[in-house]
């Protein structure tokens, strides 16, 4: 590999990396549109290992919108990154650490955590790399004990 191919790889992989960090950004500032310069359009999003919803880009959008209003806080952590990059195509894997604060009227605060794998598919667009397909594999939770009964 010349040092201009390893340059460009290098490239490729900090943008992929930063696509995956402004997921998390448009998800904890709770400003999903920011998700349209992280998906395709038609991409295919499967959170049903936590038991959330699979589908197209748009109706996943709406409901992370509506079942995310219910914490009062989120904070999703990505590391461990391995990304594969094949011309103008990708596939990515890495670890989420999400601890999330549900909001209540009883001021109590309770807490949900949830970890596991991001598995992503991308493609290099005119507007630069988007998710086209991610696939949700959940490793574990943990939940107050307020929220066990």
């Amino acid at each position: 590999m010349s040092e201009s191919d390893r340059i460009n790889l290098m490239l490729d992989k900090h943008e992929i990396q930063s696509l995956l960090t402004r997921y998390c950004t448009s998800i904890d500032s709770k400003q999903y549109d920011g998700l349209d310069t992280v998906f395709t359009p038609d991409a295919y999003i499967d959170y049903s290992a936590s038991g959330g919803t699979t589908g197209k880009f748009p109706e996943v959008k709406a409901w992370l919108a509506e079942v995310l209003a219910m914490f009062s806080m989120t904070q999703h952590v990505i590391a461990n990154f391995e990304i594969s990059v094949n011309g103008d195509e990708a596939t990515s894997r890495c670890v989420f650490y999400n601890p999330m604060q549900f909001a209540n009227p009883e001021d109590t605060k309770p807490m949900f955590w949830v970890g596991g794998y991001y598995n992503d598919k991308l493609v290099r667009t005119s507007d630069g790399w988007r998710i086209r397909e991610r696939v949700e594999d959940m490793s574990w939770n943990f939940k107050d004990a307020a929220l066990a009964t």
